[in-house]
């Protein structure tokens, strides 16, 4: 069985530290690999788990023809395609699905600067990010009624829209900043765990800004639980469409928040996703068991 993960990120990321261990504790045989590395022979690679690949994004057509020509990988290609962006949110709103508010800048549009200027809010904070990111903070906050920090937010749509992708403008969700967000992770289909993670997106106005995020386990109330199973309804409806059939994927993990005092999906992570292991007790040997089941499946 071979775990995958990116050249900066050889031994895999500090989320999964411990993980080969509880694999070998539970009769399974892991290697990792780096998804590009041309030594790799991936037909005889064994079931193929891809767990950090921080630099898909910057390399999207030739990560998933890799993807595509693996015989056993999880979570499968097509839908690690369709989830690696954002715009996976509009076929799971389509579902029913509740989830943020967002004004979407298309690079087809070809948006002059004052265009983007026109789609941006014109009262309070801000948020601006790609529809295609990897596991590295590429999220910026800022506030409408700072020159400064509104040129910054136009010239980071525009960075997102050179590159061909689309760029997401929401307004910041205030409960953030006292309640967080909480992450819901489950490995096969079972809820295994959920994190409140505590996260700051300083704006652009205020000199030395940067994201602080720590996590810490939350225990799960019936209205996040409900609408995480809806979530999963949703996606796995859209799964069935795009392939043919039903998968049980690995792993998930959906991000909510609360927005005007009603629970809302951010995101939905199906690929190069933190799962905080380390943060809950008993999550790092659930997951080993989650990967031990489709070993031996």
């Amino acid at each position: 069985m071979t775990l995958v993960t990116s050249s900066d990120l050889p031994n895999l990321s500090a989320d999964f530290e411990g993980l080969l261990e509880a694999l070998r504790e539970r009769g399974v045989d892991p290697r990792i690999a780096v998804w590009d590395d041309p030594e790799v022979d991936w037909v005889a690679a064994g079931l193929t788990i891809v767990l950090t690949v921080t630099d898909f994004a910057d390399r999207v057509e030739e990560f998933f023809d890799w993807a595509e020509s693996v015989p056993k990988l999880l979570n499968n290609a097509q839908i690690l395609r369709w989830s690696s962006d954002k715009h996976s949110l509009q076929d799971l709103e389509q579902r029913g699905m509740p989830t943020i508010k967002t004004t979407w800048l298309e690079p087809d549009r070809h948006l002059s600067k004052h265009q983007i200027h026109t789609r941006m809010p014109a009262l309070g904070d801000f948020v601006v990010k790609s529809s295609r990111s990897s596991n590295r903070h590429t999220t910026g906050r800022y506030t409408a009624v700072d020159a400064r920090s509104r040129a910054a937010a136009i010239e980071h749509a525009q960075n997102i829209l050179l590159k061909g992708n689309a760029a997401l403008v929401q307004r910041y969700v205030q409960s953030i900043d006292h309640r967080g967000e909480i992450s819901l992770v489950y490995f096969n289909g079972l809820l295994s765990h959920a994190v409140e993670k505590e996260a700051v997106l300083q704006t652009e106005a205020d000199p030395g800004s940067r994201p602080r995020s720590r996590a810490f386990t939350h225990e799960v109330s019936m209205e996040e639980r409900y609408l995480g199973e809806d979530g999963r309804a949703a996606m796995h409806s859209f799964v069935r469409e795009l392939t043919g059939r039903d998968h049980l994927l690995l792993y998930c993990r959906i991000d909510l928040v609360e927005n005007e005092g009603k629970l809302e999906v951010l995101e939905v992570n199906l690929m190069d996703v933190t799962l905080y292991l380390s943060v809950v007790e008993g999550a790092l040997g659930r997951f080993a068991d989650a990967i031990q089941v489709r070993a031996f499946f």
